[in-house]
Order: structure tokens, then C-alpha cells, then sequence
């Protein structure tokens, strides 16, 4: 697990402040990471072009520029011309030792995007962003120096400086991070870094629900109820995902006759001896609202998702002592105006998806919330997660009912809402990564055989 924030200009003057190290000194151990990254993986000689621009994002392509002249073919494009003290200095480094400026991008063999970093706020001009389209057009090897150019430039490695910034994790970002590397700034990250209550998972962080008790039978692993409703089939994969994912017991609870599998039980009414509720998956128009409220007539451990959050009961959901809701981005947009949070796009809230679920958090302090999207947001209170493995394979209907059932099967068995919102995500993610078949070819079915090989 590592941690995420959201600038580390305050962490740079720290460094200034207590430890002694210069301005000069940390760009110095940025460029020369980059540099590392690049010697390690490219045959001395081949042809590098470093665009930079006018800041100090610019000034780190320039002395990774003069730390590689030499021993590859180095060329730099100043976009701008150097303004800030330290673009100035480098530029008069490489300068010095011959390294080549050239007028207009050149065909290379690496190319790295050093025009603007974490500290450029504005829109990109015309001339800027015509600059970066041909950059990506260029058949190379495309690095980004801290963080790629706008969110533009369509990076195949990012070399961030010092930590990991939590905008490099919007789903937006996702299109063009490429492989992320935290490079060291003179000093080990754990000193370097404060407390942030934001962190990044890896997928080492998974937690199975391996059974160790020898002495056990079925009743010690949990019973699931899932509420069956008018798409029967989504819940049907809810239940098949939790009984794969160690619930002990798992019924499907329904008014419908409907064919099920053999393992499932089915009920009328959820069983007394239920350990967790799942509800919301293929919901539809099946039950009126005395019917809903009769389910949730218990204090059950309960992951809602889908058609609920454009329900009123809703809010009766979010007033309970241990729910985890898992909406995507549609879904939370309902329900920040049924919540009374915030009337907004799903655009907006795609641009300022941390924002709106630390307001969901503040509001609902008690309930845990899986944002879904192409980086996954899991939350409770002031702790926040980003679980950013997710493959766009996922993107398939019935992916979002296997997940439902992966958590609702850790609520089933014992684990605290976050933590079943956590290895559940973790769990279902790494599915994706164990499938073998072409990424358009992903079935719920096929997250549901590959639990086994967790």
C-alpha cells in the first residue's frame, strides 16, 4: 500500500526546511532517476528527444538531457524558453557540455515529455496542445517526467517525483499515465512522505478468506442472502460469486419461481440464521417498498448496489450500522441528489470524483462506498482507497454483480465492512488479470471459475 497526495510542493519545501537540500539538489536526483530508468532499459546510443518547457518540469528534461549527452543521442525542444531560475540554470548545464537543441521534433527511439508538471493549472492553448498531438504521433517510446503534459501526452512510463500524486488516478488519467515510477528525491520516501489519508493498493494487499479452523462446518463460514428481483439472472451470479468465495450458506430470496443452481437455496423470506444481506443486483420494479423495507427489517451486514440508489429507501440504507453501496458513476450521481448532497453530471463528478466522495463520506461517515470507474475509489469516514488494477475487460454487464457477491460473501463471513469492500475490489481485479482470453471475451461467468485460482 502506498500513499497518495494531492501536491507535494509542501513536501519539496520540507525538504528545503528541515533536511538541508536545495531546490538544485532535488532536481538533480530527479533527473538523474529518469536517467536510471532510461540506461536500464535502452542500448546506449539510440535516439532520445526531451520537449521541455518554460517551468521547472521543463528543467528536469533538461538536466536529464545533460546527465544522458554522451552516451546516447540526445536532442532537446525547448516548447517555451526557459523562464523559471532553474529552467534558466539547466539549460546553461547542457548548454556548457554541447548537449544539441533542435528546432522541431525528431524521429527517436525514446521520447520524453517535460513541458509542464503537477504545478500547471490552466487549459491547454492551441499551440500547446497541437504540440503534444504530434508527440503522441511519434513512433517512440514516450516517458513523461512527473506526470504526462496535461493529461495529454500518451505516456508508456511516468516518472513521478517523490510520490504519487492522487490526481494521476482519475479515470481520465488512466488513458495516459502508462506504468507509474516513484523516483526518490535525495532522501528515502518514507522520510520524505507525511500521513495522508489517501492510499493506493497493490495487489499484494489481498486477503483470501482461507480457511484454517479444522473444526468447521458450514454454519462457521456465513449465510448470504441475496434479494432476487426482476433480472433474476444478476443475482444468480451475486450468489454463485459468493458461495465461490467461501460463504458457507448462500439463498436467494424472491417471490418468482425461477430456475436456480443446484448449490443455491431459495426462500420467500430472508433466513434467521443470515449472517449478511445483498441487495439492488437486477432490482428492478420487483418489490414495493413495504417489500424492500420488510428485507431490511434486521441490522444484517449489507452490500447494496445498482437499481437501489434510484430509490428513495435509499437513505434508510445509509442510516444502517454496516452497509457497503457500490454505485458506478450513474448511480452516485442519483444519489448525491437523493442524499441532498450535490445536484451535478456525471461529467462533473468524473472531474472531481474525490472531491464528491470525501462530501458522500462527510455526510454518511458510518457507510462504506465503492465508487466504481476504471480506478475503483473505496472509502469510510476520513480513510480513502484507490484500487487502481481494474483491466477494461470488466467492462462487461453482470462484472459489477460478480463484485457484489465477492463482498457480500466477506460480510457473510465476518469482515468489517471496508475490509470487505477492499479484498473484494482486490479479489475481483486480480480475476480479470488471471484471465487468459482476449480482453473483449470476459464473462461473469469466467470472474466466477477463476476464484478457485486465487
Amino acid at each position: 500500500m502506498q500513499k497518495l497526495f494531492d501536491e507535494v510542493a509542501s513536501l519539496d519545501e520540507r525538504c528545503y526546511r528541515e533536511f538541508y537540500l536545495s531546490e538544485d539538489i532535488l532536481m538533480e536526483h530527479a533527473a538523474h532517476g529518469m536517467a536510471e530508468y532510461i540506461r536500464s532499459n535502452f542500448k546506449k546510443n539510440v535516439k532520445i528527444s526531451i520537449v521541455c518547457g518554460s517551468g521547472n518540469n521543463g528543467a528536469d528534461g533538461l538536466a536529464l538531457g545533460r546527465l544522458l549527452h554522451g552516451d546516447f543521442d540526445v536532442s532537446l525542444i525547448c516548447a517555451k524558453p526557459p523562464k523559471s531560475k532553474m529552467a534558466l540554470l539547466q539549460k546553461q548545464r547542457a548548454a556548457s557540455i554541447g548537449v544539441r537543441e533542435s528546432l522541431e521534433l525528431l524521429d527517436c527511439d525514446v521520447l520524453v515529455d517535460a513541458i509542464v508538471g503537477t504545478g500547471f493549472s490552466l487549459e491547454a492553448d492551441k499551440e500547446m496542445a497541437q504540440l503534444i498531438e504530434k508527440m503522441n504521433a511519434i513512433n517512440a517510446f514516450k516517458l513523461a517526467c512527473d506526470v504526462p503534459s496535461l493529461y495529454l501526452f500518451n505516456a508508456d512510463v511516468t516518472c513521478t517525483m517523490g510520490a504519487l500524486k492522487k490526481r494521476m488516478f482519475l479515470d481520465e488519467a488512466k488513458e495516459y499515465v502508462g506504468e507509474i515510477h516513484v523516483i526518490d528525491l535525495g532522501i528515502c520516501r518514507d522520510i520524505y512522505e507525511r500521513s495522508s489519508n489517501w492510499n493506493l493498493l497493490d495487489l499484494q494487499d489481498l486477503k483470501l478468506p482461507h480457511r484454517f479452523k479444522k473444526d468447521s462446518h458450514k454454519g462457521s463460514y456465513g449465510h448470504l442472502a441475496v434479494i432476487s428481483g426482476q433480472m433474476s439472472g444478476a443475482s444468480i451470479m451475486s450468489a454463485m460469486s459468493a458461495l465461490r468465495f467461501g460463504s458457507g450458506l448462500v439463498t436467494l430470496v424472491g417471490f418468482e419461481k425461477i430456475e436456480i443452481p443446484h448449490s443455491i437455496m431459495y426462500s420467500h423470506a430472508v433466513p434467521k440464521n443470515t449472517t449478511a444481506l445483498a441487495l439492488g443486483m437486477g432490482l428492478g420494479a420487483e418489490f414495493s417498498k413495504a417489500e424492500l423495507a420488510k428485507f431490511l427489517s434486521n441490522g444484517l451486514p449489507l452490500v447494496a448496489d445498482a437499481d437501489i440508489f434510484g430509490m428513495q429507501i435509499v437513505l434508510d440504507i445509509l442510516k444502517r450500522e454496516s452497509v457497503v453501496i457500490t454505485p458506478h458513476v450513474k448511480e452516485f450521481v442519483s444519489l448525491l441528489k437523493i442524499a441532498d448532497i450535490a445536484e451535478i453530471s456525471v461529467d462533473e463528478l468524473q472531474k472531481n470524483r474525490f472531491m464528491y466522495v470525501e462530501m458522500f463520506c462527510k455526510a454518511y461517515p458510518k457507510v462504506t462506498l465503492l465508487l466504481k470507474g476504471a480506478n475503483v475509489i473505496i472509502a469510510q469516514d476520513e480513510t480513502f482507497y484507490i484500487n487502481p488494477h481494474g483491466k477494461q475487460s470488466l467492462a462487461k454487464g453482470g462484472s459489477g454483480d460478480v463484485l457484489s457477491g465477492l463482498i457480500g460473501a466477506l460480510l457473510a463471513q465476518g469482515y468489517a465492512p471496508l475490509q470487505a469492500a477492499i479484498h473484494g475490489s482486490l479479489a475481483h481485479v486480480k480475476l480479470s488479470i488471471l484471465y487468459e482470453g482476449a480482453d473483449f471475451s470476459l464473462t461473469p461467468d469466467d470472474l466466477i471459475d477463476a476464484i478457485g485460482k486465487l
